[in-house]
């Protein structure tokens, strides 16, 4: 690593280039979080192995991004490890056209899901390390994840009601080409650049016990989402919703996810991150406790607006407070401490949600409420125990 107070000149088109690496990955996942369900659901698997399924993936996301993220930080090019991440993932993609049985799925999802965990932490810390080194607005970049994400589900609901549950893994290896191109395009940024102690950086920052907590407590809320991932479109189906509507739905909260990124600059200059992080909290804790009542496709339209709150703040919220924290030679590293957090605690909210929702049906979202309450007390103590001085917003 280069200790130097001057970074180089940004890469050309920089936001544009990682516009496009946040939209390729997150596309991929608009096709795996809402109809991975639905193809082991096809496959007729029960509520509980959709839910081990699941939560595998999870867990071996878990261990797999913050490995990833040490280890490209000690890379002279961190962005090298996306092209493998994205070919390796590829090659999961491709198994799953010859696998219809629990275990095989299980170890094919959950080796995909381990290949596939170090590329968006990757992309983050180069965004988050374009605002740092030159002051490019984190989400105008990031917003692009979200139209990704949302366009792509909407093109596989359409063609899962024309072909079923089959569409999912071609769609799956689509995506997957795709990231290996866009790993090319993402920006070269070269070693990190440290800046010097009486820059008002703790050199040790990813040891603070407060970033952790918060970490935790932004995972926790985070994982209030566990339940709808996993049974949010099953239940809109059992409901009679078309597979049209359902990508309607789901695109309607990427809509007021978008609309979120594209004041991320006006936010981030008004509103300090423990308050979006606050207000992210108590929205999640509103949607799921009124999730179970019968709302009609107009009222879940606007219950899906709550995720511009429960989503998209609690996120800008924790990346401003790391932005403010964490030098840029930790910046992959915490980013897949983050990864490490939030997959545990989804995971466990996945599992849970697999048992619950087996139980009490669509009641069992009240359980998602407790979780966003618990997010928001952590994040609560977190923000007690930082170092309280200027710099930190203490």
């Amino acid at each position: 690593m280069i200790p130097t107070q001057t970074a180089p000149a940004a890469p050309r088109f920089f936001q544009l280039r990682c516009a496009l690496a946040y939209g390729e990955p997150l596309g991929v996942n608009g096709v795996i979080l809402p109809y991975l369900p639905v193809w082991l659901d096809g496959l007729a698997f029960s509520e509980f192995e959709i839910g081990i399924v699941l939560a595998a993936q999870l867990l071996l996301r878990v261990f797999a991004a913050p490995v990833a993220g040490v280890f490209a930080d000690r890379l002279g090019e961190r962005t090298l490890m996306l092209v493998w991440s994205g070919a390796l993932s590829l090659s999961t993609a491709l198994a799953m056209f010859f696998s219809d049985t629990f275990w095989p799925v299980l170890l094919i999802v959950s080796l995909q899901a381990a290949f596939f965990a170090p590329y968006a932490p990757i992309v983050e810390s180069v965004a988050v390390t374009g605002v740092r080194r030159w002051g490019f607005q984190y989400g105008a970049m990031r917003v692009w994840g979200s139209v990704g994400f949302m366009a792509v589900a909407l093109i596989v609901g359409e063609l899962q009601g024309y072909w079923g549950f089959q569409t999912i893994p071609p769609a799956v290896a689509v995506g997957f080409v795709l990231t290996v191109l866009v790993a090319f395009a993402v920006p070269r940024l070269g070693q990190a650049v440290i800046r010097p102690a009486n820059a008002g950086f703790n050199p040790s920052s990813i040891r603070r016990v407060d970033l952790h907590v918060l970490m935790i407590g932004a995972s926790i809320a985070q994982a209030s989402h566990g339940m709808f991932y996993t049974f949010g479109t099953i239940h809109w189906q059992q409901i009679g919703f078309s597979s049209g509507s359902i990508g309607i739905l789901w695109s309607a909260a990427i809509i007021f996810e978008i609309v979120v990124f594209l004041t991320a600059g006006r936010l981030a200059k008004s509103v300090s991150p423990w308050t979006l992080l606050r207000i992210g909290c108590a929205a999640a804790i509103l949607r799921w406790s009124l999730f179970p009542f019968s709302l009609g496709f107009w009222g879940y339209i606007a219950l899906q607006g709550l995720h511009a709150f429960s989503f998209a703040f609690v996120h800008l919220g924790l990346q401003q407070r790391l932005v403010e924290s964490v030098q840029e030679h930790q910046e992959s590293t915490v980013q897949g401490a983050y990864v490490f957090y939030n997959g545990v605690f989804l995971a466990i909210s996945t599992i849970l949600s697999g048992f619950l929702y087996r139980q009490f049906g669509v009641t069992s979202y009240l359980a998602m409420s407790l979780l966003a309450l618990i997010g928001l007390a952590t994040i609560a103590f977190a923000a007690r125990i930082q170092p309280q001085r200027s710099g930190s917003g203490g």
